[in-house]
C-alpha cells in the first residue's frame, strides 16, 4: 500500500534515490519550487508505508484556445518500485485534475525517441506520437524527442492528436507557437 499525495517543499530532501536515474531530467530548486507554487495541484508524490518517496509527477497547465493543456513536465518512479503501477496512477491524477480542473483538451509530455520503455509505457495508457522534436535534448549528444498526446473528454473530434506524428519533424524554437 503507498499513499499519492500532493509535493511538499520539504520533498525535495528526499527524492534523490528517484532522481538519480539516468533518463530522469533533474532541475534546480527554483524550477521545482516555481512548478510547487503556480501548479501544487499537478505535482505530486507517491509515498510508501515507510514514508519514502517512491515516485513522483509535476505537471502545468499551458497553451490558448485548442492547445489549453495539461503538460507532463517529469514522471519518474525509483528503480526499486517500478513496475507496481505507480506511474499509472500518478498519470491518472495529473490527466483528472488537467479534464476536471483546468479543462483541458489534452494532456502531452516530451520523451527521448531512444527511451522505448518509456515510449512503450506511454502507448499502453493512451498517448501517440504527435510529431518528433529535433534536438530537443541537449549535452554531450543531442537527442530528439517526441511529442506524445493523448486526448482529454474535451476533444470529442479528437483534433489535438493525429496518425505518424513520428514523420513530422518540427524544430525546438516552433514548439511555443501556440503562445
Amino acid at each position: 500500500m503507498s499513499l499519492l499525495r500532493r509535493f511538499k517543499a520539504t520533498d525535495l530532501f528526499e527524492f534523490n534515490n528517484v532522481n538519480l536515474d539516468v533518463l530522469t531530467e533533474t532541475y534546480n530548486i527554483s524550477f521545482y519550487l516555481q512548478y510547487l507554487a503556480q501548479w501544487p495541484d499537478l505535482f505530486c508524490v507517491q509515498m510508501s508505508t515507510h514514508d519514502r518517496l517512491m515516485g513522483y509527477v509535476m505537471g502545468k497547465a499551458e497553451g490558448t484556445g485548442k492547445n489549453w493543456h495539461g503538460h507532463v513536465t517529469a514522471i519518474t518512479v525509483a528503480p526499486e518500485y517500478r513496475r507496481l503501477g505507480l506511474a499509472d496512477g500518478m498519470m491518472n491524477l495529473l490527466e483528472e485534475v488537467s479534464e476536471k480542473t483546468y479543462n483541458g483538451w489534452f494532456v502531452d509530455l516530451y520523451v527521448r525517441v531512444s527511451n522505448a520503455v518509456a515510449i512503450g509505457m506511454y502507448r499502453k495508457f493512451g498517448y501517440s506520437v504527435y510529431r518528433r522534436v529535433r534536438n530537443y535534448y541537449s549535452g554531450a549528444t543531442n537527442e530528439d524527442a517526441y511529442d506524445m498526446r493523448k486526448p482529454l473528454p474535451r476533444d470529442k473530434k479528437r483534433e489535438t492528436i493525429r496518425d505518424n506524428g513520428e514523420n513530422v519533424y518540427v524544430n525546438p524554437e516552433d514548439l511555443d507557437s501556440w503562445r
